[in-house]
């Protein structure tokens, strides 16, 4: 796979780089690592990064990179030096794989190398090193780089011109070549591998050093000559020379033509992969559709263009081609470390659930080898009893324990039953004695069977078959310690408690091992996290900022652009490059405020900005301003965009970001000190139908913003005003549902006819009136008693509209009303006993009302209960109100009840202060609308 600069790429990639960083400054200077380097190159609404690996390859990249948290000395000597300097030519150093990139005229020039192991020389004007990556000592093929000597460019290939291309240097270079080829199959001990097509390729490309071997395949294959033949063959024959000249006359043309434009197209040579169950190691590229990238080149070359095996992928310019090529491979080495430390972190994971688990298991097993002693002693208690009888006559008779093992051994070589049971050595110490004993389930059951089937055998395979049973069933015994104190069932009685000893370690390793097993696993997610945070991250496309990003900006309810400066210069800038006809300028009379803009919709620019927007840029301004920090509550004004000049009177002098204001100021109700924070997230173009129904206006809502009574657009634009004035009740001439579009366009409701408002109050009144929705459900106290506030506002606003005339009023107090099924009951009452009264009588009234009914309402009689109210009645038929008031305050009993009724009362107290103060906000903002209403009607 490709990993380095050919001469031909590197001239490509300067041709390129001459196109795009020509006249940019260089921003910055950043380490990716300790050999490859981020170059920031900027100028105003441009951006450009140069990404450089030394020896290997440079190109402009789209992708961002996470750099290094100091920059290292290298860098740093390169900012010292370069911050700052602009970008005046980029170039190749004759054919060589060098190029050079000179800053101020030639004042600085920074040369990258792409060959050998690579370097980045930093010289001044004459060529005196200032800086390099690293040093190099002299060599046979190589000067000496160090800081202060001189850079020499007479050694690089063709620095002085390339030579033209005649028959004389070919057959100069394809002599030397052979000459070349010769001295060295003459050396003793080296071996030549010989490829065939390969010989002629290596003389031109050893010869020809501005043709790279792949454009000599194109150019040969192109021109339909022979990449087999032999230089020797070329040298004899004068035909073959003039077509191989013709040839080589076919690579320059292929070269001019690739550079004979701005931007050339790249090709990245693929080849199918193969499929992995294991991640890439991270040696090779692969693409999305399981692509591998192999290589790269500015052009196509033809004797590859009928390999099936390939696929070209073409892309427009060799710089994205480079950078969409190694920025894979880069990718790919990333994800695959990240794939590596979470494969880690599993298998550690895993390692700990297998070791708690053979923990378990182990328990388990010596759960059931407990279990299988305890039934193999049972099943054998005959022989159990002998042995110990045995063991123990033999130490009553007071033989030495030596006498006894002797004494046993020499039994079992009789063949001794009792003898064959017992297992040496014995441990007489412990009082104990083990005992070879067959388990319960390995009874010979079928030995009848085998009798009855193979009764004609031979007693050769008799024999044979009894010894091999014999063998196996030694095999299975199991070895079980006997206590020759206790009896076989006592024996066996601890055999059992060690088994649910056994059970009760394992129920509490369980529990353990589960909390141990979370905690490895947090451990280990914990240590995967912070190994995650250090690699780096997985690239990512730079995204292109848009222009109105540099400035403050929001984007407001009803869909405007709203653009503030951060500083004097922005706003200079919003005025001079963004301000334009039909765009409105906000602005307040304090120190620190900010200059908004807010741009109309080009389609419309002699539209009305709606007032919601002006009251938000408004408090933007205010915000900006001094007044943040004092909380004082001021107001902004706006003026349209002709009313804002830069000339100043005669004698007076503008500071930046200072404007010169003609015509009257329209001012904005005073602005609440607050700010918000949105995310805003940008789709892809593939998602944006699926968007369509949320965006805040499209292209026919800004065509018909300006008569947003009757527009469907004006949806986008509904709860502007609930923003703005959230405890409002404009006098609309309609219900609610159409009062947002209202508020948002108030000259509209003066221009309204009186006819059209009685088609509203039509339309809206037969609902709130309906006496069957809702009706039947009886309301809450609660409700009713915050509903009573609501319906002497509704009908003293139903006395005003009588006595005034107003009738869209009583339509919208009507549809208030509507929206409360306790309010429609209220409303079926009488209403000449209601007008008479005031809403405090008509309260109290409903509350005595209330509590007398329940007085009155009494449950069904309980037995046995009689007597007793005789009793009590008896015992205080002398107490009378004040007597049993002085009693309950004795007794204490009197403590909730009175805490409820001073909860009652306070309520009642916060309701009426509420509502006076909600009246007192509704006039205060209908004097507020209606002030800029008589505004709007002075600016049209």
């Amino acid at each position: 796979m490709k990993q380095r600069f050919s001469s031909l790429d590197v001239r490509v990639i300067a041709h390129e780089l001459s196109a795009s960083l020509v006249s940019l400054r260089l921003a910055n200077i950043y380490d990716l690592s300790t050999r490859i380097f981020l170059l920031k190159f900027a100028k105003p609404d441009r951006r450009e990064q140069l990404l450089i690996d030394s020896g290997f390859r440079c190109h402009l990249t789209t992708f961002a990179r996470s750099t290094a948290a100091a920059p290292s000395p290298f860098v740093a000597r390169l900012r010292k030096f370069l911050r700052t300097r602009r970008v005046t030519k980029v170039e190749q150093v004759g054919t060589d794989r060098v190029l050079e990139i000179q800053f101020s005229e030639g004042q600085y020039r920074l040369f990258l190398e792409f060959y050998a192991g690579g370097n980045i020389v930093l010289t001044d004007g004459d060529l005196t090193i200032l800086g390099l990556l690293r040093n190099v000592s002299e060599g046979a093929e190589h000067e000496q780089y160090r800081l202060g000597l001189k850079y020499d460019l007479s050694l690089r290939q063709n620095y002085g011109g390339v030579p033209p291309l005649t028959k004389e240097r070919v057959r100069d270079g394809l002599q030397r070549a052979i000459e070349r080829q010769q001295e060295e199959a003459q050396k003793p001990g080296k071996k030549i591998k010989k490829k065939s097509g390969d010989a002629l390729r290596k003389a031109l490309a050893v010869t020809t050093t501005e043709f790279p071997p792949v454009l000599l395949d194109h150019a040969l294959f192109s021109t339909g000559y022979d990449r087999a033949t032999q230089p020797e063959e070329v040298i004899a024959s004068e035909e073959l020379l003039e077509n191989l000249l013709k040839s080589l006359q076919e690579a320059q043309n292929t070269i001019n033509q690739i550079t004979s434009s701005d931007v050339a197209k790249g090709y990245i040579l693929a080849k199918q992969g193969k499929p992995r169950d294991s991640p890439a190691d991270g040696e090779e590229g692969e693409s999305s559709n399981g692509l591998l990238y192999d290589d790269f080149h500015p052009f196509k070359p033809a004797h590859l263009a009928d390999d099936t095996s390939c696929t070209f992928l073409e892309h427009e310019g060799f710089n994205k081609t480079v950078d969409e090529f190694f920025s894979s491979l880069e990718g790919q080495k990333l994800e695959t470390r990240l794939q590596e430390r979470e494969e880690t972190a599993k298998r550690r994971i895993e390692a700990a659930r297998q070791e708690q688990e053979k923990r378990i298991s182990g328990l388990q097993s010596v759960q059931d080898l407990n279990v299988q002693k305890a039934q193999a002693i049972e099943a054998n208690v005959e022989r159990v009893e002998e042995a110990v009888a045995a063991v123990n006559g033999l130490i009553a008779q007071g033989m030495d324990w030596l006498d006894i093992g002797r004494l046993i051994e020499n039994e079992q070589k009789r063949h001794n039953a009792v003898a064959e049971l017992i297992k040496l050595p014995l441990k007489l110490q412990e009082n104990t004695v083990t005992l070879l004993l067959a388990e319960f389930e390995d009874e010979p059951e079928d030995d009848g069977y085998i009798d009855e089937t193979e009764s004609e055998a031979s007693d050769s395979e008799d024999e044979t078959r009894e010894s091999k049973r014999s063998e196996q069933t030694k095999d299975k015994r199991l070895a079980i310690e006997i206590d020759l104190a206790l009896s076989p069932w006592a024996n066996a009685r601890q055999y059992y408690d060690q088994r649910r000893t056994a059970a009760s370690k394992q129920e509490k390793t369980a529990q353990a091992s589960a909390v141990a097993l979370k905690n490895t696993e947090s451990r280990v997610m914990a240590d995967l996290k912070k190994g995650l945070k250090q690699e780096k991250d997985v690239l990512r496309p730079v995204r292109k900022q848009m222009w109105f990003e540099k400035f403050v900006y929001f984007l407001s309810s009803d869909g405007y652009l709203v653009l503030a400066g951060r500083d004097a210069q922005q706003n200079e800038i919003l005025y001079r490059r963004y301000l334009r006809k039909g765009d409105v300028y906000v602005h307040a009379d304090l120190h620190g405020a900010a200059s908004v803009v807010i741009k109309n919709h080009t389609n419309t620019p002699e539209a009305p900005i709606p007032p919601s927007t002006l009251a938000q840029a408004g408090n933007l301004a205010v915000c900006t301003s001094s007044a943040w920090d004092s909380k004082a509550v001021m107001s902004a004004w706006w003026v349209n965009s002709d009313q804002v000049s830069k000339t100043a009177p005669t004698g007076e002098y503008l500071t930046t970001g200072g404007f010169m204001i003609k015509g009257k100021k329209n001012f904005l109700p005073p602005a609440q000190l607050l700010l918000g924070f949105a995310v805003l997230f940008r789709i892809s173009e593939e998602s944006k139908a699926r968007h369509v129904k949320h965006r805040v206006q499209d292209d026919d809502g800004q065509k018909t913003a300006p008569a947003g009574a009757t527009s469907d657009g004006g949806q986008a634009e509904n709860d502007d005003d609930d923003d703005d004035f959230p405890d409002a009740q404009p006098n609309g001439n309609a219900s609610e549902e159409d009062g947002n579009e209202d508020d948002d366009f108030p000259d509209a409701q003066a221009n309204m006819s009186v006819a059209s408002a009685e088609e509203d109050e039509d339309h809206t009144r037969p609902e709130a009136s309906n006496p069957l929705q809702g009706g039947k459900e009886e309301a809450k106290p609660e409700e009713q008693d915050g509903q009573e506030e609501e319906d002497s506002s509704s009908e003293s606003e139903e006395d005003d509209a009588t006595h005034g005339g107003d009738e869209t009023t009583v339509a919208h107090d009507t549809a208030d009303v509507s929206t409360n099924p306790a309010a429609e009951q209220a409303t079926d009452a009488p209403q000449s006993a209601s007008r008479d009264s005031s809403a405090r009588e008509r309260k109290e009234h409903r509350k005595a009302a209330a509590q007398a009914a329940q007085k009155k309402k009494g449950g069904p009689k309980v037995r046995g209960k009689k007597g007793k109210a005789k009793k009590i009645a008896q015992k205080y038929a002398d107490q009378d109100e004040e007597d049993r008031e002085m009693a309950m305050q004795l007794l204490g009993s009197r403590a909730a009840e009175q805490k409820r009724e001073a909860e009652a009362s306070a309520k009642v107290e916060k309701q009426e202060t509420a509502e006076e103060a909600r009246m007192r906000r509704k006039a205060q903002h209908q004097k507020a609308q209606k002030q800029g209403l008589e505004a709007e009607e002075i600016r049209r």
